[in-house]
């Protein structure tokens, strides 16, 4: 059975009321997988702004499998400590992980930020020496589009994430860079050009369906909604 684990920031754990890409990544599987998977992590809140912690299982449709291991205000630096005991716990072998944002934005430049992804795929690999991980590129946000050094430091961390996935890529243990998720436009697919709307969980979705389908054969085109 494949144990999936989404790894992420507040783009991944999603706000109260949302459905989340998580929710549309699950759906996606569920319909063209064709094989038994399952959804593993320690944690199954939403964030909750008012209360400004996760402590909200206020899901648009709470019918579905809500662990995963993300949170708001987390990076690359913060899941590091965390994802080996995780993915030991859960028994995961394939990890979603969409991070970087946060920590370009608020704690690491991009050759630290690169270095704490390795880490990451380092601590993975020794609780499970056979896991498999999609890893998605910073998608950038509004302070990209009005900070040019920002912007910068965002192109730099991606050339440096597409390197380590270049590097570390084996046999046993494969990594994949996702793609950017396919016309995705911040005015459009956020609703506060950051967090994803319905039609940005969407694509965000999209983007790891179709690298596993495209890679790895695994599932199936994802279908637009």
């Amino acid at each position: 059975m494949l144990r999936l684990l989404f790894v992420g920031d507040s783009m991944t754990i999603g706000s109260a009321g949302e459905h989340t890409w998580r929710y549309r990544m699950w759906q996606h599987l569920r319909s063209s997988y064709g094989a038994p998977f399952k959804i593993v992590g320690p944690r199954t809140a939403l964030y909750d702004k008012a209360a400004d912690a996760p402590v909200s299982y206020e899901y648009a449709d709470p019918d579905f499998p809500q662990e995963h291991l993300a949170g708001w205000g987390e990076g690359w630096q913060h899941m590091v400590p965390l994802i080996g005991e995780t993915v030991r716990a859960a028994r995961a072998d394939l990890l979603l992980v969409s991070l970087g944002l946060i920590d370009l934005g608020f704690y690491t430049d991009a050759e630290k930020t690169a270095a704490n992804a390795r880490a990451f795929i380092a601590e993975a690999r020794a609780a499970n020496p056979n896991v498999a991980a999609v890893l998605l590129p910073v998608i950038p946000n509004t302070r990209a589009q009005d900070d040019p050094d920002f912007a910068l430091e965002v192109a730099r961390f991606n050339e440096l994430l597409a390197k380590a996935v270049a590097d570390l890529d084996t046999d046993r243990s494969p990594l994949l860079l996702a793609s950017p998720p396919a016309a995705y436009e911040i005015h459009h697919d956020t609703y506060d050009g950051t967090h994803p709307n319905a039609s940005g969980e969407h694509k965000l979705a999209a983007a790891f369906a179709d690298a596993l389908y495209q890679a790895w054969d695994l599932g199936a085109p994802y279908a637009q909604a």
